[in-house]
């Protein structure tokens, strides 16, 4: 059985963090991002700033251990104080300059996340444009040792500090969805919020575990301590879709990822996700991808 079924979509969807830089800076400064054109993290190592992101209401203050995720494209600007006007980053950057001003009261460090172009949607598709995790939240501990880490292994030559920085940049990316999914009953219906779900967990698990079996509503609903119409209720508002088709689409997703990255006959991929014959598979693979497993596979490689 699989016991993290989160685990199982970063892997699908390859999911990889890299920290790409950061800069100080100290006195008035401000300086403007363009929209970046992968899901971008960044966070406060020292000071503060204010956050004003294209779209939203309001400037956000950003102290010492916040971090973000900007997962939408839209251009921001992070400024010592709202109403600065604020340098263009990629006329400042490209001067090799990571201090504005004297450097001495802000610290900066910042990454992208990166997501395979096909799979990746599973995941780019369900996150908010937007997360914000204040020091102050319960992950505070967690955020505070893996950024002090990143700073001093970004400072150090030691050696495999490449490796070990990509590693804490995966940890933290993880860290923000974790602290994002403690926030379910503000999220819509997605199977982001599923995973976030304690009670319907074990079903989950169950169909992450042995996708090719043909789970029934009530072996679920069981596994959840809950009656069948309960349970097909509660995971309907939860996940937007019902059980069973939840199942379905995963075993979609897992039969992208065979397609494209493996050899297997078509009838071998069919049998492995529970499919009777290979019309069957090809039929439910047709639905719900518009294209014949067969056309599907060629047009990936």
């Amino acid at each position: 059985m699989s016991l993290d079924p989160f685990s199982d979509i970063l892997r699908l969807t390859q999911a990889e963090s890299l920290v790409t830089g950061g800069f100080r800076a100290g006195g008035e400064w401000a300086i403007r991002f363009p929209a970046p054109d992968k899901i971008k993290f960044f966070a406060v190592v020292e000071g503060a700033c204010w956050v004003d992101i294209d779209g939203e209401a309001e400037p956000v203050r950003f102290d010492t251990g916040d971090v973000g995720l900007l997962s939408a494209k839209r251009s921001f600007v992070l400024a010592s104080h709202p109403g600065i006007a604020p340098l263009d980053a990629m006329s400042v950057f490209s001067r090799g300059t990571a201090v504005l001003g004297d450097g001495n009261d802000f610290a900066h460090i910042g990454g992208h996340v990166l997501l395979d172009p096909t799979s990746g949607r599973l995941l780019a598709d369900v996150l908010p444009p937007w997360i914000h995790v204040p020091v102050a939240s319960p992950h505070a501990t967690a955020f505070r040792w893996l950024l002090e880490r990143l700073v001093e292994e970004r400072a150090s030559d030691q050696p495999g500090t490449q490796l070990a920085s990509a590693q804490l940049g995966q940890l933290l990316f993880i860290e923000i969805l974790r602290a994002h999914l403690k926030t379910t009953e503000a999220m819509p219906a997605s199977w982001l919020r599923v995973l976030g779900d304690a009670r319907l967990a074990p079903a989950v698990r169950l169909m992450h575990g042995d996708p090719a079996r043909a789970w029934h509503l009530e072996e679920l609903a069981k596994a959840c301590a809950m009656s069948r119409t309960t349970f097909a209720f509660h995971f309907r508002t939860i996940a937007g879709v019902a059980p069973l088709t939840y199942l379905t689409e995963w075993r979609m997703r897992l039969a992208e990822r065979a397609l494209r990255d493996e050899s297997k006959p078509v009838s071998v991929i069919a049998q492995s996700l529970g499919y009777t014959s290979e019309s069957a598979f090809s039929n439910a693979f047709k639905r719900a991808s518009g294209q014949s497993p067969r056309v599907y596979r060629t047009s990936q490689r």
